[in-house]
């Protein structure tokens, strides 16, 4: 693999950690702006709102500059909009640099996932782009708990500081290691809208919605499982999580090897796996060990679908690979606020958080279900 892919992970690592840090420094922003928890809470909506919104918006207006400047100028933005979050005043001020940060999000890996597809041959793109995202694993496995206790230790701010130095060291790496691609022609606006007229696309991006809101219907809420159902103590939670994040990293990785070889049974069998750990997380939730078994193994299949839904929603729009790849992320950010909010539901209405895990897995379902759907019209439009 190129060691410019390392350049585009490291980025990812920046990325993935400012995201979803703020998740651990709740109560340290709360305190020192003087706001409530749950109006502190918006700042991770905010975010993913930004996310959703900005992803097409950047891909469009950056559409017509070369994909290294884009990749340049998004880490721009973001490096600003983190040096914004490290001097905020306010809560507004803040919102305001989770959005400007959030901007950069979702155009940098839809582009930044193209880019890594075509720096490698065509039967291992699926692989550099699990590269490329492996640096989101990370972010999760040791940028989140290093940065909560930076920040817990040194103050909020010095969480953000930490990521600003980052930013600069992955513009840093990006400038000197991303190949330019002299031949490369602008984009054409009206081709890359024209590819969205699809159903295909429609549907792809449909999956990305149903994974996401699987993931995080289980996700959002395995602190409070493990607390209260499996009996696990605060400090064993971030074991945990850590243990979850090594899942993660494994997944990503088999699952881009896993896509190289055949996209359609990857894609079929990480879905039907998720519901399938998912169902049994519920029952094996009470006890420790099989808890932990099974949340490993639920980690790894879920994280072994990014790079195939990815790879998919680009196979699909293949006349719009930058605006289709960003829209997914988008769509990832959709089905992550939807699961969260089925997951709270749940808990909610009275069901109990033993049902979370069930939920989740029928929301996995919905999307093997909608696979199979998916690659069985293709394969039937291919032999017409």
């Amino acid at each position: 693999m190129p060691v410019s892919l390392l350049a585009l992970a490291m980025s990812a690592f920046a990325i993935g950690t400012t995201e979803f840090v703020i998740m651990g420094l709740l109560p340290q922003v709360a305190g020192d702006l003087q706001v409530s928890i749950p109006l502190a809470g918006w700042l991770i909506s905010g975010y993913a709102l930004g996310v959703a919104i900005g992803a097409p918006i950047m891909a469009i207006l950056t559409a017509r500059l070369p994909r290294k400047m884009t990749l340049l100028l998004l880490m721009v933005i973001f490096i600003v909009g983190n040096l914004m979050c490290a001097l905020a005043y306010s809560y507004n001020f803040l919102m305001l640099a989770r959005i400007i940060t959030a901007l950069c999000h979702g155009a940098f890996f839809g582009i930044g996932s193209v880019v890594a597809a075509n720096l490698v041959a065509p039967n291992r793109r699926a692989s550099a782009v699990a590269l490329m995202f492996t640096g989101l694993t990370l972010a999760n496995v040791l940028g989140v708990p290093l940065g909560t206790a930076l920040g817990q230790a040194l103050g909020w701010r010095s969480t953000f500081w930490a990521v600003v130095v980052i930013g600069f060291i992955s513009l840093l790496a990006l400038y000197t290691k991303l190949p330019a691609v002299k031949e490369e022609h602008p984009t054409n606006l009206r081709k890359e809208l024209s590819a969205l007229r699809g159903l295909g696309i429609w549907l792809s991006l449909l999956m990305t919605v149903c994974f996401a809101a699987a993931m995080f219907a289980l996700f959002t809420y395995i602190a409070p499982v493990l607390t209260d159902i499996t009996g696990v103590s605060p400090h064993g939670v971030s074991w945990t999580l850590l243990l979850m994040g090594v899942g993660l990293t494994v997944g990503n990785v088999l699952g881009g090897r896993l896509a190289d070889w055949k996209l359609s049974v990857s894609l079929t069998l990480t879905f039907l796996l998720i519901a399938l750990f998912s169902v049994l997380f519920s029952v094996t939730s009470h006890h420790l060990v099989t808890a932990e078994v099974t949340l490993f193994l639920w980690s790894a299949a879920a994280f072994a679908a990014v790079p195939a839904l990815q790879i998919n929603v680009v196979a699909y729009g293949k006349n719009a690979p930058n605006l289709v790849s960003t829209l997914n992320i988008a769509a990832f950010n959709v089905g992550n606020a939807l699961g969260a909010w089925v997951g709270g539901a749940v808990i909610a209405g009275g069901l109990g958080l033993t049902m979370v895990p069930v939920a989740a897995g029928g929301l996995a379902l919905l999307g093997f279900v909608l696979c199979l759907f998916t690659f069985r019209r293709a394969a039937r439009k291919a032999a017409a």
